[in-house]
């Protein structure tokens, strides 16, 4: 799949309205990056390149707030990201080996996002449920004291839903 691909003119032109709207905020970059990645999905380079030459912002800058926060991604996400939480607590629980099952189960690698589209796997590290150890979300929803046999499950239910 191209990477441009969901670069639809209509999306161009949405984004550089909120780019003449956001040019007048102080402190521009965060509120366009924000407007990019839910225009687009995704924050590609073609993109970090307009926003370069529109805030005069090195791409390098850009770049490096684009990797940083996990909130953007350089490539599209799926519909339903799903994120296993590898934080301290969740780690010594287990979670790791949930990880390790959802990668299994959907054929893709953590950060990676399935041919189809639909899912997005990425690991966290924290997501503020401890208590609830190992813990792993699915869109906004919390799938707590999560184990290999309640994840394969959860899997089983969210593809059904799909056909």
């Amino acid at each position: 799949m191209n990477a441009n691909s969901h670069i639809s003119s209509e999306k161009l032109a949405l984004f550089y309205t909120q780019l003449e709207k956001n040019k007048k905020l102080q402190g521009p970059l965060m509120p366009t990056l924000h407007d990019a990645q839910h225009i687009f999905g995704h924050i590609p380079l073609k993109i970090q390149k307009i926003i370069s030459q529109e805030l005069g912002e090195s791409i390098s800058k850009i770049n490096g707030v684009v990797t940083f926060y996990g909130n953007f991604s350089l490539t599209p996400k799926g519909k339903k990201t799903i994120g296993v939480c590898l934080g301290t607590a969740c780690y010594v629980r287990g979670s790791q080996t949930i990880l390790d099952t959802i990668e299994d189960e959907l054929k893709i690698k953590d950060g990676q996002t399935t041919k189809d589209g639909e899912y997005t796997l990425q690991s966290t590290r924290c997501i503020g449920a401890c208590g609830l150890a190992p813990v792993f979300s699915v869109g906004d929803k919390i799938v707590g004291n999560a184990n290999i046999s309640k994840a394969k499950e959860i899997l089983k239910e969210m593809r059904e839903h799909i056909k």
